[in-house]
């Protein structure tokens, strides 16, 4: 880990994997041998060893046995009841590693495909700049969040198509990778912002923090650097062999 920037890894792993018919947690499906979580953690070792995983209450024997048998360490954080994203990410405060860090990576526990220069590029770039909030892109036939940007390709929000009743067309969209300053969006975090709390299932979201970071005057800045096949998740089984 990168002692002077202070930077912590945040994996939300809390997912069931019900919608891919598991009956595990869905980070711990095995692609080609190797479980989408044993990627993630090999992906960012160097830059946290010991990061943060958000698991549910059910899974957490699974992902703590599994760390045991990889001779992986990391924190293991509860999320108690399935409150959202934005949620997920504020348990971050229960870890012993929330005090240590200035920056928080935080990755989506279903991204299997994530690379190593990916995720360098996105760092290098977020202090480069003096970013506040920092995230990685890419261009898709099926954006079902949408990237704006102003005539100057400033970033101005990032919305959910589901969320505005929007279809999903080509364009582009986040793939769940993202680095911030923990003070900053912690803070907006527990307010109580326009579009906190999603409209159809009334979880507490992440993405709406972006239009208030930019409307407050912080430096947010969208890479679109990823490659087509870091934008696949597990959803259901299918969604990995949609390359």
């Amino acid at each position: 880990m990168n002692n002077n920037k202070k930077i912590r890894v945040l994996i939300v792993a809390a997912g069931k994997g019900s919608r891919a018919n598991l009956p595990y947690p869905k980070t711990l499906f095995k692609i080609n041998g190797e479980e989408i979580l044993l990627k993630i953690l090999n992906t960012t070792y160097e830059l946290d060893p010991h990061p943060t995983i958000i698991v549910s209450p059910k899974g957490k024997k699974d992902i703590k046995n599994f760390l045991f048998n990889v001779s992986k360490k990391a924190y293991l954080v509860i999320q108690e009841e399935a409150k959202g994203m934005g949620d997920a990410v504020m348990k971050f405060e229960k870890s012993p590693a929330f005090e240590s860090t200035d920056n928080i990576l935080l990755i989506w526990g279903d991204i299997p495909y994530i690379k190593k220069r990916t995720i360098q590029k996105m760092v290098e770039t977020h202090f480069e700049s003096e970013n506040i909030f920092t995230f990685v892109t890419a261009e898709t036939e099926a954006a079902y969040t949408r990237v704006i940007r102003d005539q100057n390709n400033k970033i101005l929000d990032v919305i959910e198509t589901r969320e505005e009743s929007l279809p999903i067309k080509k364009g582009e969209r986040d793939i769940g990778l993202f680095i911030f300053k923990k003070n900053e969006v912690f803070n907006l975090l527990k307010m109580e912002l326009q579009k906190k709390y999603s409209l159809k299932t009334k979880e507490h979201g992440f993405l709406y923090l972006i239009h208030h970071l930019v409307e407050k005057g912080f430096k947010v800045e969208a890479l679109k650097i990823a490659d087509k096949k870091e934008l696949i998740s597990l959803n259901k089984i299918t969604d990995l062999t949609e390359i």
